[in-house]
């Protein structure tokens, strides 16, 4: 079931009234029903996945709690001793929750992919190895790490495990977030969705505004420039090198407007319910360095792999160990900082097979991954390059040049995502810089890539609306306060324009209208 189907919207609305006509004990249960019936619609296989995850995790939470409990129950004098007690075992648990849902994870994923790679030495072993054709769930990544981070949690003691099955896959299921995130954390939105509410039509309001502003990003925005992508990009060689900048450009575009009018439409759902889902993103196209960038896109995925894997990696044993081992033999900063070095490498390269099994993606990583390395590595260098030169952090021209630098690293690593292949992306970057043809820009090229001359016209001034608004946000913060102060008339114009817009250039534009996000897919 697709957001920008009528299904989902009737869905939504038919939730929201028995949500509120249902006594505030029972409530969560519309959700947990809403849910499933998402998945049921969505595609009927999801749904076991999701309760094979849930199960999982509930009874790994309640072994957990029971050896906190022990721990807790015991004198104080004896706690440390009870804790070593059952360390393995708490640990044992963990690990088969990660094994169990990563490991499903795996073959429904990757195992395809690995066995792609083996095929040659297979085939002079005479041995087969089988493929699978199970599909994709939707949103598999996403309920799977939600899940496991709840474990990890009951784990390290910071909530006491939810005893109730229903609630917990309501936890696991929500059905909003789990097309593409946010991944939540069990202790912020758990409580929320057993909370007993009543209606607050500011909340309906302000989901009606976020929802629109999100459709607006993907039907308006979105959708109309992935014409253009699939034109240039699904065919590269037929292009050239100014086209494919444009294309890869295109894609930015679309992907935000895509990803985060998902999000926006996802927080928008949440909150006729009253619920606060976490913000994903945070205007990065703003960002003055990579790492600030990916602090600004997808944020809870990188908290996630921040809590969840950099600092148990990079507080464990062994890496304690190579720290100890650089500092002795290295001088200086560098072999302070190498060991978190290549923490932050190993987990960027995680983060780019997360997207997916192709070596497109694990070569994203090392993109990003060595890019931010490098920096920290060379982090000393780059202060005395500075005071040498006399740069004034807090100048505005030093500002422009971290923005432009940023936005070229991040658009030369689209390259990389969208192309076919690896290689493809490589000769794609290599024709961009090498031989551009910058004649296709002005001599009517633009206009056979599937776009009319109103429809470029339309993208550019969305565009520059979405640009508008975030930098409103970056400079004088949150929109919506600035408009709670509005008259009624002027709040309720802010609302109709949209639609309107909605209808004009989305809706009634049917041939631009996708049926699925790009981050479904993850």
């Amino acid at each position: 079931m697709s957001f920008t189907s009528l299904s989902f919207l009737l869905l939504v609305a038919g939730a929201v009234l028995v949500y509120y006509l249902l006594p505030q004990r029972a409530q969560w249960c519309v959700l947990l029903a809403a849910s499933l019936v998402f998945y049921c619609v969505g595609g009927g296989k999801t749904v076991l996945y999701v309760f094979y995850t849930a199960a999982i995790v509930y009874v790994c939470g309640l072994l957990l709690g029971h050896y906190n409990d022990l721990r807790r129950a015991a004198p104080k004098e004896e706690r440390k001793a009870v804790t070593a007690r059952y360390k393995p075992r708490r640990r044992a648990v963990v690990l088969v929750a990660c094994l169990l849902n990563f490991g499903l994870l795996y073959v429904l994923k990757y195992w395809n992919f690995t066995a792609d790679l083996f095929l040659p030495l297979a085939d002079r072993a005479g041995v087969q190895l089988p493929l699978s054709e199970l599909v994709l769930p939707l949103g598999v990544s996403f309920f799977m790490f939600q899940s496991v981070g709840y474990v990890i949690d009951v784990y390290r003691d910071k909530y006491a495990p939810e005893h109730h099955f229903g609630k917990l896959l309501l936890f696991v299921s929500f059905f909003p977030q789990m097309v593409q995130g946010p991944i939540s954390r069990f202790g912020d939105l758990g409580p929320q969705l057993l909370a007993g509410r009543s209606l607050d039509f500011g909340n309906l309001k302000y989901g009606i505004q976020l929802m629109l502003w999100g459709y607006f990003k993907k039907l308006v925005i979105a959708d109309r420039a992935a014409v253009l992508v699939s034109s240039v990009l699904d065919h590269p060689w037929d292009h050239s090198g100014s086209i494919l900048a444009v294309g890869v450009l295109f894609y930015c575009i679309q992907l935000y407007g895509d990803f985060s009018g998902g999000i926006d439409i996802t927080r928008g759902v949440a909150k006729l319910f009253g619920i606060d889902l976490a913000e994903n993103f945070r205007r990065p196209l703003y960002a003055t360095s990579l790492t600030d960038f990916w602090r600004r896109w997808h944020i809870t995925l990188g908290t996630w792999m921040r809590d969840y894997l950099f600092y148990p990696l990079s507080l464990s044993k062994p890496f304690g160990k190579l720290g100890k081992l650089t500092r002795r033999h290295i001088k200086g900063k560098l072999g302070k900082i190498l060991p978190t070095s290549l923490a932050t490498f190993l987990v960027y390269l995680v983060i780019g097979i997360w997207h997916g099994a192709n070596w497109r993606y694990i070569a994203f990583g090392f993109w990003n991954g060595g890019i931010i390395t490098l920096s920290l590595l060379l982090s000393p260098r780059f202060y005395r390059w500075k005071q040498s030169l006399h740069i004034n952090d807090t100048s505005r021209g030093w500002h422009l040049f971290r923005l432009v630098r940023t936005n070229v690293i991040v658009f030369f690593g689209r390259y990389i995502t969208r192309a076919p292949r690896f290689l493809t992306a490589v000769w794609m970057a290599k024709e961009t810089l090498l031989h551009p043809q910058f004649a296709d820009l002005a001599n009517g090229t633009l206009l056979t890539l599937g776009l009319t001359a109103q429809d470029y016209v339309v993208l550019l001034l969305s565009v520059a609306v979405l640009l508008l608004a975030e930098w409103y946000q970056e400079t004088h913060g949150e929109i919506r306060p600035a408009l709670e102060k509005q008259s009624p008339f002027v709040q309720w114009v802010c609302i109709a324009l949209p639609l309107v817009v909605l209808f004009c250039f989305g809706v009634l534009r049917a041939e631009y209208i996708s049926s699925t996000f790009l981050y479904q897919q993850f």
